[in-house]
């Protein structure tokens, strides 16, 4: 039995993989954005053990999540689940000045991997989107460029591939890896979405609780519990660093290295 904790939990595949690892035996803790959402997980997810609650669009919000969780002791998996769509407007969340695309979907999962006490496995959920995204690590919020929300979020989930990469390499004692779900018909992928939904859990509960050689693995990207060939530019060492260190800049947490 493991103990995993998901953030953007309280509906779609968040949801749908906690649900999977309650039937499993699996501790359970869910998470939601406001207490709205977090009594929504509890009640559809019945048997999970607890839910912590914070708006990972703020770093406020995301240093409180992390200190609940880490009040709740060590977890043995950490699931980066929570992100927000392609068909996002330019918005800026003003207490941060940080797009809200870069706030849930980059700088969330960058600043609890490094503020949640280190857990045996970090899964993060990236997008076939990622490829060709390119790594304009030196204008990450938008500033210089003309907002597009697409690539925006592309640009996000590129991140994501690279902060599993980089965890991975740098924390050798932690099983560190990145998948994409498939374009599923959940809230933020649309009604219209072609990939099956049944399966876009799955690889993500399976990485955090799996016991075969692959599960186990280190450094890799997935799609559907098997290997695929992310955008090779998450395999630059000098890419990765960057983006620690740009995340570095503008949240002021530094990555442990």
């Amino acid at each position: 039995m493991a103990r995993i904790f998901i953030t953007g939990s309280s509906t779609g595949l968040g949801l749908m993989a906690g649900q999977l690892m309650i039937e499993q035996g699996h501790e359970v803790v869910l998470h939601g954005r406001d207490a709205r959402r977090s009594d929504t997980a509890l009640r559809e997810a019945s048997g999970a053990v607890g839910v912590v609650t914070g708006d990972l669009s703020l770093m406020r919000g995301i240093r409180e999540v992390a200190e609940q969780v880490n009040r709740l002791g060590r977890f043995d998996a950490v699931i980066h689940n929570a992100g927000v769509g392609y068909r996002e407007p330019r918005r800026i969340d003003t207490e941060d000045g940080l797009p809200h695309v870069f706030a849930v979907n980059t700088m969330a999962p960058y600043l609890l991997t490094v503020l949640i006490e280190r857990p045996e496995r970090l899964v993060y959920l990236s997008s076939g989107l990622h490829h060709g995204a390119g790594a304009d690590l030196d204008d990450l919020l938008w500033r210089r460029r003309r907002w597009q929300g697409l690539a925006a979020y592309a640009e996000s989930k590129l991140h994501d591939v690279l902060l599993a990469f980089a965890v991975a390499r740098l924390w050798p004692d932690v099983l560190s890896n990145a998948l994409e779900p498939g374009w599923v018909a959940t809230r933020m992928g649309g009604a219209g979405a072609s990939d099956d939904l049944a399966q876009g859990h799955l690889t993500q509960a399976w990485l955090a609780t799996g016991d075969d050689a692959l599960a186990r693995s280190t450094g890799r990207y997935f799609y559907h519990r098997a290997t695929r060939e992310p955008d090779p530019v998450t395999a630059i060492e000098a890419t990765q660093d960057a983006l620690l260190i740009a995340c570095e800049r503008v949240s002021g947490v530094t990555f442990p290295r």
